[in-house]
């Protein structure tokens, strides 16, 4: 390795350095990338350069944004379907594993996904991870940036808490976002779940529909006008949906009731024990029909 440093005329901490910038732009180029699916969703017709105003990425400039636009193919006149998929080329890339399956219980398949949450012209981020069986979300995070430290990472934390470490590997869906590939998230998800990817949206659909489902039906009606107060009403949005909120897939009956229903038939007595505080707990003022 000396001779690599010689040769490449840096010293050592001069190359590592100028490595992990390199993977930190990558990275940043996969979250851009991302967030004009997003975006394109919404709005099919946005041009490039309200795109680059809407976005206003510090990385890149206008004339490196519209390079990266044209290559990954966003030019109108193509007239790309933009339904998000997920260019795996040169990234990590694990098996669909809940394609067909039949989901019969809890912490068997919990899915993921990350969306964004506009305030005037500033971004913030979403992170949702739901049981898949009780649509419950186990863990979720709002975020100023969208980095794995920010979104995923303290979002599985959360669901980490429901998992009984000794018998029970939840099957872990998400897209192919970097934040799902990075090596401290793959670490943290090692020993604890299987790892499983879509490649279209609608092979990550549950995932989706919550997102639209706390957007539209909570913060959006609550407009919160900064980040903390985002915060705030996504904590009180996810307690009101697990809690209060009849879920027609589920006879009408509140997700966090079958969740916590799963448990007790798991005989997770200790779970449900180290977690009455949780975000099952629901506050003085909500109908407490479900005893933890």
């Amino acid at each position: 390795m000396s001779a690599l440093y010689r040769l490449s005329g840096f010293s050592k901490q001069n190359f590592h350095q100028r490595v992990r910038r390199a993977e930190f732009y990558m990275e940043e180029l996969v979250q851009i990338e991302w967030l004009i699916y997003q975006i394109r969703d919404e709005h099919p017709r946005m041009g490039q350069s309200k795109l680059y105003r809407m976005l206003q990425p510090k990385f890149m400039g206008r004339d490196r944004f519209a390079a990266f636009y044209r290559e990954k193919g966003f030019s109108l006149e193509q007239s790309r379907n933009y339904k998000r998929t997920t260019d795996s080329s040169g990234v990590v890339r694990f098996p669909n594993c809940i394609d067909a399956l039949d989901v019969t219980h809890v912490n068997q398949v919990w899915v993921s996904d990350i969306t964004y949450y506009q305030i005037d012209k500033v971004f913030y981020y979403l992170t949702f991870i739901m049981d898949r069986h009780s649509r419950s979300i186990l863990g979720y995070q709002a975020s100023r940036r969208m980095l794995t430290s920010d979104t995923t990472i303290p979002a599985l934390k959360m669901a980490y808490q429901y998992l009984n470490s000794e018998d029970d590997k939840p099957i872990l869906h998400s897209d192919g976002g970097g934040q799902y590939y990075s090596k401290a998230f793959l670490a943290l998800t090692r020993d604890r779940c299987i790892n499983s990817m879509a490649t279209l949206v609608y092979e990550n659909i549950h995932a989706e529909r919550i997102n639209g489902t706390i957007k539209n039906e909570y913060l959006k009606p609550w407009n919160p006008r900064s980040f903390p107060s985002l915060q705030r009403k996504l904590h009180r949005a996810v307690r009101n949906y697990n809690y209060n909120r009849p879920h027609q897939a589920l006879n009408y009956q509140p997700p966090a009731h079958l969740f916590i229903e799963g448990l007790r038939r798991a005989n997770k007595t200790s779970i449900l024990e180290n977690n009455r505080k949780s975000i099952y707990k629901p506050d003085d003022k909500m109908v407490n029909s479900i005893q933890v």
